[in-house]
């Protein structure tokens, strides 16, 4: 079962080419920010659902760029959320309400689909779902 935590795999920094070091952004920062945007993220809600996106598992990967702009892929409870079409700005405006964010870019995927297994134990918790 995969935690709805991101990981270091799920939020990274994109290296520039001639860089020494994975990320031109200070680790202290990249950190800083990681936590801001996974904050950030927790403030948007399926508006059916009473749990917030990134406990359901619908934040699937952040990637900060060396100029701090944010590529978000995201998925959906199911293809045909009515809400579907304003979620990613939903998304986009939270993060990048960020200090240090520049831009951001929400992107829907379904693969791979989601599942209950990607919920955090909090949200199970919150929609009795054991």
């Amino acid at each position: 079962m995969m935690d709805a935590a991101l990981t270091s795999t799920d939020v990274s920094a994109s290296a520039s080419a001639n860089a020494p070091n994975p990320s031109a952004i200070p680790p202290d920062e990249l950190a800083r920010l990681t936590d801001d945007i996974v904050t950030a993220l927790k403030t948007v809600y399926d508006p059916e659902i009473p749990v917030d996106i990134y406990e359901l598992g619908l934040i699937y990967k952040v990637d900060i760029d060396d100029d701090r702009n944010v590529a978000i892929d995201m998925t959906l409870t199911a293809p045909g959320c009515p809400v579907a079409g304003d979620m990613p700005g939903w998304v986009e405006n939270a993060v990048g309400s960020v200090a240090g964010v520049q831009a951001v870019k929400a992107k829907i995927v379904f693969d791979p689909p989601w599942d209950h297994s990607r919920m955090s134990e909090e949200a199970r918790m919150a929609l009795n779902m054991w």
